[in-house]
């Protein structure tokens, strides 16, 4: 056994397998959080789209394109369905006449917020019943966990996001 696997500890295999199960727990659930709210749902790859403009104000769709590894035709179209649906506005660049910049409307801005908060209330509910050392855990191994992708950057295309814009976004 090494050092950094006791008895009462799993290996990163087992790590990874709980870990990818709780994915997948999470998804059924963000979908809950997602039906409850207010606008009809978008879809996973405009939800994205949404997430990447909340971070990057004012790009244009091919720097999109580069964060979400998409052809500029089919983030263009993704963009066409949150333009209509009011979330995303496209404006001229103050550069180039053929740039087109992209920017979350309030309306889009609002939708992310209540998506969240409807979330957030699927999540509390059930850690609610876990009990308090659990959530302590959780809580400790979360932020562990988030700390060793924003240190290691594993996700190609995002930026590290501030602990000061997260506390904004869900506060």
């Amino acid at each position: 056994m090494n050092a950094q696997t006791t008895p009462s500890s799993p290996g990163p295999g087992r790590a990874a397998e709980v870990a990818c199960e709780v994915v997948e727990l999470l998804e059924v659930l963000w979908d809950r959080g997602r039906d409850a709210a207010p606008v009809a749902p978008v879809s996973a790859s405009q939800l994205r789209v949404l997430y990447s403009l909340e971070r990057e104000r004012g790009i244009n769709l091919r720097t999109l394109g580069e964060m979400l590894g998409s052809s500029p035709p089919s983030v263009s179209r993704l963009c066409d369905r949150l333009e209509a649906l009011g979330f995303v506005r496209r404006t001229p660049s103050p550069v180039s006449r053929r740039e087109l910049m992209l920017d979350l409307t309030g309306s889009g801005a609002a939708y992310l917020s209540e998506l969240r908060l409807q979330r957030e209330e699927v999540l509390r509910s059930v850690i609610e019943s876990m009990s308090p050392e659990s959530r302590t855990a959780l809580r400790d191994g979360l932020g562990a966990f988030r700390d060793a992708v924003e240190r290691g950057a594993l996700i190609p295309g995002t930026h590290r996001v501030d602990r000061a814009d997260r506390a904004d976004r869900t506060a």
